[in-house]
């Protein structure tokens, strides 16, 4: 009777060991199993990559209004050269630095450019290039070799620039240019630069 007596002592001292443990550690193993997954950290955002940009020369009418100014500008970088002959043009159609003024009307946008196999663009401007034209021949000469020698001069695989308006071919923007051809660049109405003070006199 001693003998099972204490072994039934035993039992009842292992099964409340085990008790005790199963109610300390099971919930612990159990909350933990159950417990939504701790958020990854942050990853740090990626340093912004600079926009590759190169120098466009662009051309505004000088401050006298008797010539065309070349300006220097920078401008995204595109490919392929469709892409930036583009860029180029919706650059020569910003506003003019001060104290230059634009060659091309208020409200004028590209709409659509492309280049041909042999070298000619063909820019289609919005109707404001002609409605909006102050009209008189300097002023639409301007107008015109702005945009060929903006393409010209900054892309030498176009070797020519015709402009079209609102999708069609133009007799001319203000009547004295004659459109209906590709022109090729002329710099003739290009202001010449200032000579330096160092520089002697002809």
């Amino acid at each position: 009777m001693a003998r099972r007596a204490a072994a039934i002592a035993i039992v009842l001292v292992l099964l409340l060991a085990a008790g005790v443990i199963a109610w300390t550690i099971v919930p612990r193993w159990y909350a933990r199993r159950n417990a939504p997954a701790a958020s990854a950290a942050p990853q740090a955002a990626a340093p912004a990559v600079a926009e590759r940009k190169i120098k466009a020369t662009l051309y505004f009418v000088s401050a006298d209004g008797l010539s065309l100014a070349a300006s220097e500008r920078e401008i995204p970088f595109a490919e392929p050269i469709v892409a930036q002959a583009r860029r180029i043009v919706e650059a020569q159609l910003e506003p003019a630095p001060p104290p230059l003024t634009a060659a091309i009307p208020m409200g004028t946008t590209l709409r659509t450019l492309f280049i041909t196999d042999r070298g000619d663009a063909f820019v289609d401007l919005s109707p404001q290039v002609t409605t909006n034209h102050p009209g008189g021949a300097i002023n639409e000469l301007f107008t015109v070799y702005t945009i060929v020698n903006a393409l010209t001069v900054n892309l030498p695989a176009v070797t020519r620039v015709q402009i079209l308006v609102n999708g069609k071919e133009a007799d001319t923007l203000a009547g004295h240019v004659d459109l209906r051809r590709p022109l090729q660049q002329n710099l003739k109405w290009l202001a010449a630069p200032a000579a330096s003070p160092t520089e002697p006199r002809q």
